[in-house]
């Protein structure tokens, strides 16, 4: 590394006395939290622009990015969600904002593909709506983390299909691969579903285009999501994933948790199902067990 010319510590102090003069502006801020938030961004951005020592068509560029990412984003997608997962950013505020509680399941990336008002079924029912893939049986229970069962529990289901696509990504109504249910007197709760199978996130837009720069794959592990809810405890927003599925170590998103990778069995044609329903070929089971924390 060169060594400094003989300006050098004039320069470093006067982009010293720039971030200092930004820090300084959101002094009169009411909101002390804003003003905390702002200050620090500041700080921040401002040392990885002297780190990096960034020129102004890099920075150019970088404008040029997050533009292009909100023409992309709309009601159906949504590329700042994307960008946020593929830089470990949502994986690092969700490990800030759910802490560990005793025994209390993992959570994850929320992900850009949630709906609100996906269909209700009742237990047994299947989320499948028509999606195609392998027939899958999930069960188990939700509990609290002294053991004892939540009964009510709303829990959303939500999975791509087998050709890894979400139903919003058709660009029609329907509506397929979702679902919530409750969770009975004991906590048990069961759906059909299809195996989870691995997929690329939306890699067409300035995401991908950046993930493709850095030599990253877009695919993420094969997981189905969960968000569960129940008065009195902590919202948990997880997925389970597919043991044995070699993108397990090179999630996308960084989603992976050891905690939430679970048995999937196959079963032969002809196995008998836990509710009896007739299934043409193979199917696959698995069994999650949900352990809530308390509320804050």
């Amino acid at each position: 590394m060169a060594e400094p010319g003989p300006g050098a510590d004039e320069q470093a102090a006067r982009e010293q006395e720039l971030t200092d003069r930004v820090v300084a502006s959101f002094e009169g801020a009411d909101d002390e939290r804003l003003k905390t938030v702002l200050q620090a961004l500041t700080r921040h951005l401002h040392a990885f622009l002297r780190e990096v020592r960034i020129t102004e068509e890099e920075w150019n560029q970088g404008i040029e990015f997050l533009t292009a990412a909100g023409h992309i984003t709309d009601d159906r997608r949504q590329e700042f969600i994307l960008l946020s997962d593929v830089l470990g950013a949502s994986m690092q505020t969700i490990a800030i904002n759910n802490q560990a509680y005793a025994n209390a399941t993992e959570a994850t990336v929320f992900g850009p593909f949630f709906v609100d008002d996906a269909p209700r079924i009742t237990n047994g029912g299947d989320i499948a709506g028509g999606a195609p893939g392998q027939p899958c049986w999930v069960e188990g229970t939700v509990t609290d983390t002294a053991g004892k069962p939540v009964p009510g529990a709303r829990i959303e289901v939500w999975e791509a299909d087998e050709d890894g696509f979400y139903d919003v990504q058709y660009g029609d109504d329907r509506i397929a691969g979702r679902a919530h249910l409750f969770s009975e007197d004991d906590g048990g709760y069961r759906f059909w579903g299809t195996t989870p199978t691995p997929y690329p996130i939306p890699h067409d837009g300035p995401v991908g285009a950046l993930l493709a720069a850095s030599g990253r794959s877009p695919m993420r592990a094969a997981h189905l999501h969960f968000m569960v809810t129940a008065p009195g405890l902590r919202t948990l927003v997880t997925h389970i994933f597919v043991r044995g599925d070699e993108l397990l170590a090179a999630d996308s998103v960084f989603g992976v948790k050891e905690s939430l990778v679970m048995d999937f069995e196959e079963l032969p044609a002809g196995t008998p199902t836990p509710d009896g329903r007739a299934v043409e070929g193979t199917w696959a089971r698995t069994r999650f067990d949900v352990v809530l924390a308390p509320g804050d």
